[in-house]
């Protein structure tokens, strides 16, 4: 990792957070909890693992379009660095910055600290009714279809799709919101897992707890990219029945498919 200038990535941060498009109020907050101050503070930190942990290099950057639109992308990597990462490529490198609202799992909305720290940076609870409005209000919202099932995906599976349900395309149908389709390589090998430990982790009430090499989920500096595809626009109703709306994921799903195949390409070593 090369010498990081906190001041330039201060500078960076502030410049970008002055053009976001974001309504505050007298205290620097958002409807949805999102808080400035907070946001600047974890960024530095995001900023450094964008920069220079990961080193991710993202393209297609240009084609998630103003307004209202639907991030669909793999999931993968044990935590959701993934997440963090697309989330810090919106904020980088698109023009204008975005503030990129996540749907994110019901275990972190009951899991002190994180719960509140998620809600400070936009984050959301992932329901319909939470989804829907925030596509009405014109942001742009990051899903993972897979969920948890995606990051606890084990070695043997990786760069693979688990199930993908309708619910997140009767939504884009609902809102007339495009979806655009992403793949994230690199974050596979960062925390590798063997196993779930699935008495364990019932144990504790959790999805899942990955059996690393390390033992502890550390991410290792791996080579990550994330490539976004271009926006899919979707006509019919939401209350299509059941087969024409699977048409509709399948084809999503397959362009998510030739992005990982595109940014396995891509890469030239997993470091």
């Amino acid at each position: 990792m090369r010498f990081v200038d906190w001041d330039e990535g201060l500078r960076e941060i502030d410049e970008r957070m002055a053009r976001m498009d974001v309504d505050l109020n007298e205290y620097g907050y958002d409807a949805w909890g999102f808080h400035a101050r907070t946001f600047r503070r974890v960024m530095v930190l995001a900023r450094l693992f964008y920069r220079h942990w990961f080193r991710v290099q993202a393209t297609g950057v240009e084609y998630v379009p103003a307004g209202r639109v639907m991030l669909v992308g793999n999931h993968s990597g044990q935590l959701p660095f993934d997440a963090a990462m697309v989330s810090t490529a919106l904020f980088l490198e698109a023009e204008p910055p975005r503030a990129v609202k996540a749907m994110v799992e019901r275990l972190a909305a009951r899991t002190p600290f994180i719960s509140e720290l998620f809600v400070r940076l936009g984050q959301v609870t992932g329901n319909p009714e939470n989804c829907h409005r925030m596509l009405r209000e014109g942001h742009a919202v990051l899903v993972f279809p897979e969920g948890a099932r995606g990051t606890g995906k084990l070695w043997k599976d990786r760069y693979t799709l688990e199930h993908f349900g309708t619910g997140f395309l009767r939504m884009c149908l609902e809102t007339r919101a495009p979806i655009v389709p992403f793949a994230c390589v690199g974050f596979e090998e960062s925390i590798v897992s063997f196993s779930r430990l699935g008495p364990l982790a019932r144990l504790f009430r959790l999805p899942y707890i990955p059996l690393t090499p390390t033992l502890l989920p550390l991410p290792l500096p791996t080579k990550c990219h994330i490539v976004f595809g271009r926006p899919l626009r979707f006509r019919g109703s939401a209350d299509e029945e059941e087969p024409a709306l699977q048409r509709k994921v399948s084809r999503v799903r397959r362009a998510i498919l030739r992005l990982i195949d595109e940014g396995l390409r891509r890469r030239e070593g997993v470091f």
